[in-house]
């Protein structure tokens, strides 16, 4: 045979060294992702739930509210439980969320699908909550009237103060639903990155009973916060309206008072 007619095999084409994917149960983002997907349900999850039934006692009174506000301050190592159940663990939620929507790319322009909406609604939804309980726990907690005490009978008037006004009012009413938004969506979330709700049937119910829970919280929190901007003519005067010289600047708006 000619040697000049041989034909020399080609050098396979080298292929620069990647990264190894990810496998399910192995790296850091796994652990992280997961312990943000379960933060938001326990402990984060089900103190929103607990908060909007406690502030759902002002439905039936300032007398009602202040008692529930006094028991929930007079809990052993209050402190501590703020800080360990509801700080840090919302903090950590809050940040983390923003850390993988930062390294997200939001193509719902590009790819208008249904899980787009969701995932991006969950984004936006997430960031005004977050917002919104960070001015929450400022205001109620650490501004104004101090409610720890005897201050718990001012409760009811001081986040009727906030809600009397239009613009703070807008702020709360866009806090609680994207609250019942983000908590129902993510518990479809959970569900289904932890091995819950598997197969398109389980799926699509499960997405029913959490848009119902999403719902009835935003119902209980438009419920809760027309019991503070409407009290009922019997209801006690005096737990109405801030001790002299607090908020001075938060005086009830003319149009949202109540009719006589």
């Amino acid at each position: 045979m000619d040697s000049s007619t041989t034909t020399v095999p080609a050098a396979p084409p080298t292929i620069p060294k990647g990264v190894p994917p990810l496998r399910a149960g192995q790296g850091r983002s796994f652990f992280w992702r997961r312990l943000h997907s379960l933060t938001g349900i326990v402990p984060v999850g089900a103190f929103l739930v607990e908060h909007f039934i406690s502030n759902a006692f002002a439905t039936n009174g300032p007398q009602a509210y202040a008692d529930q506000v006094k028991f929930l301050t007079g809990l052993p190592f209050t402190i501590w439980l703020e800080i360990f159940g509801i700080y840090i663990p919302i903090l950590f939620h809050g940040f983390y969320g923003f850390y993988i929507w930062w390294r997200g790319e939001n193509n719902v322009t590009d790819y208008p699908w249904t899980g787009n909406w969701l995932y991006t609604s969950q984004r936006w939804t997430g960031i005004i909550a977050f917002a919104y309980m960070a001015w929450h726990v400022y205001t109620m907690r650490f501004s104004g009237v101090h409610l720890f005490g005897e201050g718990h009978v001012w409760a009811f008037a001081k986040v009727r103060h906030e809600l009397v006004q239009p613009l703070f009012l807008f702020f709360y009413g866009a806090g609680i639903i994207s609250a019942s938004w983000h908590f129902a969506y993510g518990i479809w979330l959970f569900c289904a990155k932890w091995g819950i709700a598997v197969g398109d049937n389980a799926r699509r119910k499960l997405g029913y009973a959490c848009l119902a829970i999403g719902l009835l919280l935003a119902t209980i929190g438009g419920l809760t916060v027309k019991a503070f901007i409407r009290p009922a003519a019997d209801w006690p005067k005096k737990m109405l309206e801030l001790p002299a010289g607090e908020h001075k600047s938060q005086q009830a708006p003319t149009p949202l008072e109540p009719k006589s």
